[in-house]
């Protein structure tokens, strides 16, 4: 059983520019276009098409789910096929978007998620949904709850862990630089649990992200990560040194949310002030930038990017 995480509290700058969660996923953007315009069987075709690669299945899901139109055109997918588990859980996920924006009850997400979830047992997407709600909303015990619900379906989920990580970082924010903080434990143990060439290697390289927007936050650490000298202690730097070795050597380059680990090792490399390294990350990243962590603690992520990368590369 994971240790129980705190609640969330965190505030954003709004970006200056707009980052696609799709990131590299063409199929997934042609999808949501028609999907905004209504034509719902060009998502059908892609769940289906997608099947039981969870990551992949979770990732299409969540991405769709933000969508403007989502829930309008969804419900007509639901009245044409109500027994579809494909329609209810993006049904379900939308609608939790729609709560964490305050448009819906949170009570009418967690509806939808249960009654996805009774429709496909073994999906652990609809529980992926309630613990993105939950990680904002709910208790401590919820959290580990829903958590564990998607690690029973499927123990190694990407999304999930980083959901937990980040929540998980949060605690004991006045402690300070604790080499023993919990968010470590886990994001070790979740690593050395993980099949040798899954992503979840370069989970303990997100947790000492996210532990760095938490202490920065709090003050204890300047708003300039590169200034704050949290990427070049001993242990920070064993932390580094292993998942970018371990990436170099991963063969894998289809996993769904891998740009999602790359901006965490090149913003950490580039933290770390190892700048051919960075370079290296930067070029398999290309345009495809995450928010997280450029935006760590309260920063504008397009310029925290775009900076970083010429840096790195040699272009400013």
């Amino acid at each position: 059983m994971s240790p129980p995480p705190p609640p969330l509290g965190r505030g954003r700058k709004r970006a200056a520019h707009a980052f696609d969660p799709a990131l590299d996923d063409a199929e997934l953007a042609t999808a949501r276009t028609a999907l905004n315009q209504g034509r719902w069987t060009a998502v059908r075709a892609l769940l289906t098409a997608t099947g039981d690669d969870w990551d992949r299945r979770g990732h299409r899901v969540t991405v769709l789910a933000q969508a403007p139109a989502a829930l309008a055109w969804v419900r007509d997918w639901q009245l044409a096929e109500p027994e579809s588990a494909d329609a209810a859980v993006l049904f379900g996920c939308a609608t939790v978007q729609r709560a964490l924006d305050g448009k819906v009850r949170p009570e009418r997400a967690r509806e939808a998620c249960h009654a996805a979830a009774a429709l496909a047992p073994a999906d652990p997407t609809p529980w992926l949904g309630l613990l993105v709600l939950e990680r904002t909303l709910g208790t401590e015990d919820e959290v580990v709850r829903l958590f564990d619900e998607v690690r029973h379906r499927y123990a190694d989920h990407h999304h999930a862990h980083h959901l937990m990580v980040a929540r998980l970082a949060e605690r004991r924010a006045a402690a300070g630089q604790d080499p023993l903080h919990e968010v470590y434990d886990f994001a070790n143990w979740a690593a050395e649990q993980a099949p040798a060439d899954s992503p979840l290697a370069v989970l303990p390289v997100v947790a000492h992200a996210e532990r760095y927007r938490v202490l920065a936050g709090a003050g204890s650490e300047p708003a300039d990560p590169v200034a704050s000298g949290h990427w070049i202690g001993r242990r920070a730097r064993q932390v580094m040194k292993a998942a970018f070795d371990w990436w170099l050597e991963w063969e894998h380059e289809d996993h769904p949310r891998r740009l999602v680990d790359l901006n965490f090792l090149a913003h950490a490399k580039f933290c770390e002030g190892r700048g051919a390294e960075a370079a290296a990350l930067f070029h398999r990243i290309g345009e495809h930038a995450t928010e997280a962590p450029w935006s760590y603690p309260d920063r504008d992520p397009h310029r925290a990017f775009r900076a970083a990368r010429d840096s790195a590369l040699g272009t400013v």
